[in-house]
């Protein structure tokens, strides 16, 4: 019975999937920044509900301009943090290159960077703040690859570079996974280096209903600080709001 329901839930899955995708490639070009911001929403909402996934908010996503920073456990947290509230992530440039999910990501406003290139993570930071100056809600996860939820790993700190220069508040956002039942922490979205993206997506699947929490911290200024400064005081603030 478990299986059926997985393969029920993925049917639906891809269903949605795909017309998204349509609605991206037909529509979205229409829609002023706020239906767009709304319809991403809705589209990450529905895909959480397709999974099981129900979203609980602690503390008030800001308005912009600011810099969100969060860790990073599942490949789930981007639509976490959409359906929570729109802001526009920066995201490794390979994600652009998947089937689908490439297309989504970019109709949800997001902003690529090749990891590998300094030069590239500078045509970002610049990027960003730009943004940051036109008032506008960002996203970024330091860690630079995905946890299991309750250790962190070390942050980076070249993309809070943007916030500097853009004088903008960083606001430290914790996610956590956690079984809806029994409160306990869920692994099942986990995706680590040893996972595929299919067996995350298949566990997801196969999981009993979840709660993601989504706990927004207060913001945060540079106050003198440099990014590597800000980079080590941001994940403390993290750990605290997991804790």
């Amino acid at each position: 019975m478990q299986t059926l329901r997985a393969l029920a839930k993925l049917i639906r899955l891809l269903s949605w999937v795909l017309y998204t995708y349509w609605r991206i490639r037909t529509v979205f070009h229409k829609f002023g920044p706020e239906e767009h911001a709304r319809a991403v929403e809705e589209w990450a909402q529905g895909m959480l509900s397709i999974l099981g996934i129900t979203v609980r908010v602690q503390g008030e996503p800001s308005k912009g301009p600011v810099l969100m920073a969060a860790n990073h456990i599942s490949w789930l947290d981007i639509l976490v943090m959409h359906a929570a509230c729109y802001c526009r992530f920066v995201a490794k440039a390979e994600i652009r290159d998947w089937p689908l999910l490439g297309v989504l990501t970019e109709g949800g406003g997001s902003l690529f960077i090749e990891r590998t290139s300094n030069r590239d993570a500078m045509r970002v930071v610049h990027q960003m703040a730009d943004a940051l100056v036109r008032g506008q809600v960002l996203a970024v996860f330091p860690e630079g690859g995905t946890g299991d939820g309750k250790t962190l790993l070390p942050f980076h700190g070249n993309l809070l570079q943007a916030a500097i220069v853009a004088q903008a508040p960083i606001q430290p956002i914790s996610l956590q996974f956690l079984e809806a039942q029994s409160g306990e922490i869920s692994f099942a979205p986990c995706y680590r280096a040893e996972d595929t993206l299919l067996g995350s997506v298949w566990r997801t699947l196969c999981a009993p209903p979840l709660l993601a929490v989504v706990h927004y911290g207060k913001n945060e200024m540079a106050q003198g600080r440099n990014r590597r400064a800000w980079a080590v005081d941001l994940r403390e603030s993290i750990r605290r709001l997991i804790d």
